[in-house]
């Protein structure tokens, strides 16, 4: 079996590459739930959600990328850390014509593992609104 740390890198690559639940499933608990004190993100209660989100953000920030700069086991409590910069250009669709406007946003994903090493819950820590505003979106 991989370590939950191979494992959350897994999900972590796929998940911010936009691929999608089903690219990151395999990585994931059946009914795996999300959380996340985000506007754009308040409706999202489950993992699938989520990765379903961030690959349609990705058809309209389709230069998205992220730079790692943290990614961390807490072996004792089961989970792993991930804290990246999200890069992105409004260039496609959206809740508005594009704005050509670019926004450099920090967050910080918590994923718990299960007995069986894989995800069972994902907490996304983001200021939206930062972000937001950065698009010309708020």
């Amino acid at each position: 079996m991989p370590s939950i740390t191979d494992t959350a890198m897994q999900f972590f690559m796929a998940c911010e590459a936009g691929k999608g639940w089903a690219a990151c499933s395999p990585y994931c608990a059946d009914g795996a739930s999300f959380a996340a004190q985000a506007e754009p993100l308040a409706g999202v209660k489950t993992l699938a959600q989520y990765c379903d989100w961030m690959q349609g953000l990705m058809t309209v920030m389709t230069d998205g990328h992220y730079t790692l700069k943290s990614f961390a086991t807490d072996a004792e409590r089961n989970n792993v850390c991930a804290y990246a910069v999200f890069t992105g250009t409004h260039l496609a669709g959206g809740p508005i014509p594009p704005t050509g406007k670019t926004t450099n946003t920090d967050y910080v994903y918590v994923m718990q593992f299960d007995s069986a090493g894989k995800i069972s819950q994902m907490t996304k820590i983001w200021h939206s609104g930062l972000a937001l505003k950065e698009l010309g979106w708020a």
